[in-house]
């Protein structure tokens, strides 16, 4: 786990996202950090290294609970967020598990929205209640409704926003303040949005979590989890985690120290990028709906100008003809992966039943309002116009199908 020691120096974002967590020791005078393989890490003596396992002298014993690279890029997202404490995790699912299953106890309740990611709803529906957890899923619209849940009562306020894979948003400043009355943890997953979007601990979150394999890394090649935010709260995550054993990698810990370097910048593209993508395919006639925030048909727009600093590298629509329009169209794409992941260099895009739904069966999707005909498009940092005229020569159906070059 890795704390704040200091008072920060308020750089911009771009600033801190290649700076902070770098200042640690180097190898010989390396620019760059190291990555630290070794299992465990050894001492001249037993004082220190009892000094060392208390607590009282900062170190590191056993890489299943710190490890120094690791701990740069717990730094390195504590900063960006503005959080007290981070801790890390091997994937996105072992941050967003490991921190449910902190907080919850038999007899707790815990209060969400129908919209989170697929696995984080299997969590909800399949495995807390059978440890006697009362999970209540709300209309993620009905910002009423799901203040009427928590006015019952809750241990737990889990928010996602936007969401995965209809980009819907929530008020994040309403809900948060609608669970601290009833003295509950509010806790957000800002994945979508990245520290670059939106300030989760601004609105008064107490915990933020992110899947550190999608933007914060942004290149498709390692899997981590974070969980950041008050110090008390994370330190009782952190033990849960190194008991666990769900810990980060080094290796995976220093490719999304690497990726994060340039997060302001791919965020800004994608930004970009996705908000053209999204009026463009608003106006097409073989488009059903467009799903992203940044547009003003969007029924949470105002909410997400007011909270949010840039509207996201993620969008989602649904295709006239159902399915087999998306079997046909999606191969047709030149400049996309088809592949289940999002937030990376590479356009990424793909129907839930095959990527954030994949565990949920086609009536589970429809009862939370997720058309099979959806796509859900991760823009990458391409050129705005190919990506344009890729999405354009698709859904005409005037290309050959996808051939891997990359080319139409």
């Amino acid at each position: 786990m890795h704390e704040r020691k200091t008072k920060n120096k308020q750089s911009g974002l771009g600033t801190r996202a290649v700076w902070a967590g770098e200042k640690g020791e180097r190898w010989r005078r390396a620019t760059q950090l190291p990555v630290a393989l070794s299992v465990s890490f050894g001492y001249e003596n037993v004082d220190e290294w009892l000094e060392v396992a208390r607590g009282k002298r900062p170190g590191h014993i056993y890489s299943r609970n710190t490890n120094p690279t690791v701990a740069a890029f717990e730094e390195k997202i504590r900063d960006l967020e503005s959080a007290d404490a981070a801790t890390s995790f091997s994937s996105g699912m072992a941050a967003i598990s490991n921190t449910l299953f902190t907080l919850l106890s038999p007899g707790d309740r815990v209060v969400s929205i129908k919209d989170t990611y697929g696995g984080t709803n299997k969590i909800f529906v399949e495995f807390l209640p059978r440890f006697g957890i009362d999970v209540a899923l709300c209309n993620t619209t009905d910002h009423r409704s799901i203040e009427a849940e928590i006015g019952k009562g809750c241990k737990v306020v889990y928010l996602e926003s936007p969401t995965n894979p209809t980009v819907k948003v929530v008020d994040l400043a309403r809900l948060i303040a609608a669970a601290h009355r009833q003295k509950a943890v509010a806790v957000v997953d800002n994945t979508f949005a990245t520290p670059i979007n939106q300030q989760p601990i601004s609105l008064g979150a107490d915990l933020v979590i992110h899947s550190a394999t999608k933007f914060l890394g942004g290149h498709a090649d390692a899997l981590g989890g974070v969980a950041c935010g008050r110090k008390d709260l994370v330190a009782k995550i952190y033990h849960f985690r190194e008991i666990n054993g769900a810990c980060l990698d080094p290796m995976a810990a220093y490719l999304l120290l690497r990726g994060m370097k340039t997060l302001h910048l791919r965020i800004a593209q994608q930004n970009h990028s996705a908000m053209k993508i999204a009026q463009f395919l608003e106006l097409h006639p073989s488009v059903e709906r467009v799903f992203y925030p940044g547009l003003k048909s969007h029924e949470a727009h105002a909410i997400a100008r007011k909270q949010m600093s840039g509207f996201g590298g993620v969008l989602s629509f649904s295709l006239k003809g159902g399915f087999g329009a998306v079997k046909s169209f999606l191969p047709r794409l030149c400049c996309a992966h088809l592949a289940a992941n999002l937030g990376a260099v590479e356009t990424v895009a793909g129907p839930p039943a095959t990527t954030s739904h994949v565990e949920s069966t086609k009536g589970e999707r429809a009862r939370a309002g997720i058309p099979e005909a959806l796509i859900r498009y991760s823009v990458g940092i391409e050129d705005t116009e190919d990506l344009l005229e890729d999405l354009r020569q698709a859904l005409e159906g005037k290309a050959r199908l996808r051939t891997g070059s990359g080319t139409w």
